[in-house]
């Protein structure tokens, strides 16, 4: 069974009140579009080497060395200017950790390098969300079922509602609220959804109480280590500068969260995005899985600065179509990409950071009403 066969089918959602973005395909027009998919695949991986390993080994510099300098600014500063100064190395370290190095690290995009500081089996970023709980919730989970309600938890994070087919609750009405509280603290909210997404996914035979213990305990231990880090330990540093040091490592923290949190929802969440069923997905061919993550995923438009600080997520669509190609090819591939989906008539969603954030609150803000009233806001 094709992946439109298995499209949500209910006659007022999101993606019927579009007219349907893109052409629907015949089993022969996927497969010589899964071809063409494959190739690009093989000509990026023929070309990985050298420059990719210099590359991420200068973005594991980068990291390092904002990180440093923005704790040091912090710690010695006298003024408003330089502790200002230090709080953005700090962020923006911290940035480039979780987006660029961390995140693609450990999707295994760089383990052809036998480097063990830069294989997913053993690298560990500066995030909230325990690595063995994210690699399962994130690159198999959320990879995997992109999109599919019931099995892709990361449809609105277990808080927010995003679909006419996800199940309207009281409390979505303050979604919007809630939504700025979660872009605040990001990093805690994905590291408790990882851990929950785990447990639940686990087979009901296997469900113990010391086997609950144990998963929480590997979050409460991650975030245990962070918070100590960040607030205890370096502020006790700073003696008598520790309210500027726990005040200036929250400053970060939180510059760090609101990016993440809005370049990952722009990926995710944008106006157009469609959402699916399971029906049929167990006969999903490659080609219908990469037409999935095309219909489920948004790219952002900016310089070679803006990608790398989004950690290349600025190209969602390749991303899901590639989770272990390096992600600095992505920008190489994208045109490709965009010219297969032309003369296939699909959508290859893309806009600016900020058209592309406005959808997203549009969509956030209509489903945190009924039905009747998000497909008016939708259809606006």
């Amino acid at each position: 069974m094709s992946i439109e066969n298995f499209k949500i089918d209910s006659k007022k959602n999101e993606v019927n009140m579009k007219n349907e973005l893109s052409k629907k395909l015949t089993k022969s027009e996927i497969a010589e579009f899964e071809k063409e998919i494959e190739e690009i695949r093989r000509e990026t991986l023929s070309k990985l080497g050298e420059e990719d390993a210099n590359y991420i080994r200068d973005i594991e510099r980068q990291a390092r060395y904002f990180t440093i300098l923005g704790r040091l600014l912090i710690h010695f500063s006298l003024d408003p200017l330089t502790w200002s100064a230090g709080v953005t190395l700090l962020g923006l370290g911290k940035i480039i950790d979780n987006m660029e190095l961390g995140h693609n690290v450990m999707h295994g995009q760089y383990d052809w390098m036998n480097d063990p500081h830069l294989n997913s089996q053993t690298f560990d970023w500066d995030n909230a969300c325990e690595n063995g709980h994210w690699k399962f919730s994130h690159n198999y989970m959320h990879h995997t079922y992109t999109n599919i309600l019931g099995k892709d938890h990361d449809l609105g994070y277990g808080m927010t509602r995003v679909s006419s087919d996800q199940e309207w609750k009281p409390e979505n009405l303050v979604q919007i609220i809630t939504n700025l509280g979660l872009a605040l603290i990001f990093e805690y909210g994905v590291g408790r959804h990882g851990r929950d997404v785990e447990f639940k996914e686990m087979d009901e035979s296997r469900k113990t109480d010391a086997l609950k213990q144990e998963n929480s305990s590997r979050f409460t231990k991650k975030i245990s280590r962070l918070l100590i880090r960040d607030y205890l330990v370096f502020p006790l540093l700073a003696g008598p500068g520790a309210g500027k040091v726990l005040l200036g490592n929250l400053a970060a923290n939180v510059m760090r969260n609101l990016w993440t949190y809005s370049v990952i929802f722009c990926g995710h969440f944008t106006q157009d995005i469609e959402i699916f069923h399971q029906q049929g997905i167990e006969n999903e061919s490659r080609g219908d899985w990469y037409l999935r993550q095309l219909k489920g995923s948004s790219n952002l438009e900016g310089n070679k600065l803006f990608y790398m600080l989004t950690g290349h997520l600025s190209h969602q669509i390749e991303h899901h179509m590639f989770p272990d190609l390096p992600a600095n090819r992505y920008e190489e591939i994208a045109p490709k990409i965009q010219s297969i989906c032309k003369k296939y008539n699909q959508n290859y969603n893309t806009g600016n950071f900020f058209s592309q954030f406005l959808q997203v609150g549009k969509r956030i803000l209509a489903y945190s009403f009924p039905n009747p009233i998000a497909e008016k806001i939708m259809a606006a």
